[in-house]
This record gives C-alpha cells, sequence and structure tokens, in this order.
C-alpha cells in the first residue's frame, strides 16, 4: 500500500493522469492546470519529504520517487496513463517511463526532465551545497503567521503581478506547524539527495537515451527569479541525448508561472490533450 498522500482533481470516472510536481512544491502545483481540464482525473501525490507526505524517510533520488509512482499506479489500478512532470518532477516521470514503460502511455516535461547545467567549478561533493544554499534557508525560515508566508510569495520576483487565490492555497498548504513556528514543508533533507539527480546521472542519461515514446519538453524563456534565461538557455529544438525529445517555447512566463498561472497552465493543457 502506497504511504504517499495524494490529492485528486476532477472526476473519479475521468480519463486519468498522474501530474508529478517540483522539488520543493507539492499537488497543490496543479489547481491551474485542472480548470483546463476538467475532463480528467488529475492523480497529483505529494513526493515523500513534501507536502502531506513529508513525514515518510527521503528518497534515495528520482528512481525511488518513480519506485513510489509505480506502486500508487498499481494500486489505483490505472493501467498505462499520461505522466506530466514539472520540475524535478520531469526527472521523475523520465525516470518512471523508463523503469516501468508498461505504467506510462505518453509523456510531458515541463522545464524539466533533461540534464541542467552544473556550477561552474563545483566539485560532486559540494555539488547539494551549491544547489541547496538558497533554498535550505527559505526551508529553515520560521513564518509567524499564514499571511507572512503569503508576503514572502507575494514579493517573490517570480509571481510579480500573477498573485492570485490559487498562488495563495498553494503557499497556505506549504506550511506545517502552529504560529508563531510555520515552516514549509519541504525538508532540506528530502531534498539534498534528489538534487544530486538533477545534472546528468548515469542513470538518466541512459534513460533519456532510451526512451520509447516522445518526450515533449515545454521550456520557460525565464527561471526560478524570471531572470531571463531560464533553466535551459541553450537547448536546440532536437537535443542531442534525447533522441525522442522535442522542446517548445512558451512565451512570456518563467519556471514558476509556467504551470502555476495563466496562461501557461492553459497550454500545458494544450499540450497534454495533444499527447493523452
Amino acid at each position: 500500500m502506497t504511504l504517499l498522500h495524494v490529492t485528486e482533481y476532477g472526476p473519479r470516472d475521468g480519463a486519468p493522469l498522474l501530474a508529478v510536481h517540483g522539488i520543493t512544491s507539492s499537488s497543490r502545483a496543479w489547481a491551474a492546470l485542472a480548470r483546463h481540464l476538467p475532463d480528467m482525473r488529475i492523480i497529483a501525490p505529494d513526493l515523500r519529504g513534501r507536502g502531506r507526505s513529508r513525514a515518510l524517510p527521503p528518497s534515495t533520488g528520482m528512481r525511488h520517487h518513480a519506485a513510489d509512482l509505480a506502486e500508487l499506479l498499481e494500486e489505483l489500478g490505472t493501467g498505462a496513463v499520461p505522466v506530466v512532470g514539472h520540475s524535478m518532477g520531469g526527472f521523475v516521470a523520465v525516470a518512471l517511463a523508463a523503469a516501468r514503460p508498461d505504467l506510462v502511455s505518453a509523456l510531458l516535461l515541463v522545464d524539466g526532465g533533461y540534464p541542467l547545467a552544473r556550477p561552474a567549478g563545483v566539485a560532486d561533493a559540494d555539488l547539494a551545497d551549491a544547489v541547496l544554499g538558497p533554498v535550505a534557508q527559505r526551508l529553515s525560515q520560521e513564518y509567524p503567521t499564514v499571511e507572512a508566508y503569503r508576503d514572502f510569495w507575494r514579493r517573490h520576483p517570480a509571481f510579480a503581478g500573477a498573485w492570485n487565490a490559487d498562488l495563495e492555497a498553494y503557499a497556505d498548504y506549504d506550511l506545517v506547524g502552529e504560529p508563531p513556528h510555520l515552516r514549509p514543508a519541504s525538508t532540506v533533507e528530502a531534498i539534498a539527495e534528489d538534487s544530486l539527480d538533477l545534472y546528468g546521472s548515469d542513470w538518466h542519461l541512459a534513460a533519456l537515451a532510451g526512451l520509447g515514446i516522445p518526450a515533449p519538453l515545454l521550456r520557460a524563456p525565464r527561471g526560478l527569479l524570471d531572470e531571463p534565461g531560464g533553466l535551459y538557455p541553450d537547448l536546440p529544438a532536437r537535443p542531442p541525448l534525447a533522441p525522442t525529445m522535442t522542446v517548445t517555447d512558451v512565451p512570456d512566463v518563467n519556471h514558476y508561472t509556467i504551470l502555476l498561472t495563466d496562461p501557461g497552465a492553459g497550454i500545458v493543457a494544450d499540450a497534454i490533450r495533444v499527447i493523452r
């Protein structure tokens, strides 16, 4: 029996879609998309160490998450389903498609799933610290009230002028504890091991090369802080490491708004209608 907490959107008898969130995100990342796909049953787990699955032992990387998701789909009896992954969720989706192709009928990667460029001059032993520094600071911060945490995200460069009820609910769901000691649900321990799988692990390169289904990737032209270039500034339309991958740019979005707000969520929904 799977231990993951799962949020479902849409009708129980709708066509199933597995939705895999990013590295410090949660199942609430899919609310905007769900409104664009009202006929689909969107199965959105909180990955271990995040959201309401935060108490589970940390994963040992993307393949551990993929095993959790395979167990979930088997328990639900869905058969093969289309899988959409955002950010780190794209890496998990690739791992699932490689390990259990019988459970993945189609794949959509949203600004993730292809190896990230390694930070210059950082040795393997120091990679996690280099990547996690700013993220770890946020996850370790305490907030006296729910409103204080909302204010953090309201001021975030990615959401300037884009704040809405979905983002407010997303932020509220991310909090655990009691005032004045509220903290984000994701743990530093949960993301430390996962972060090492984002930079071209051997298993990931082999998984991309061996994918037997198309792997379209929707790319955001701006990054986590709304900076130009995004996570994949130099990725060609047909990436060399992934023969079945094609890259399409989504205009006027950043790494967050490509999924969490419109019009990004609507464009992701249109891509899902194509692959389903």
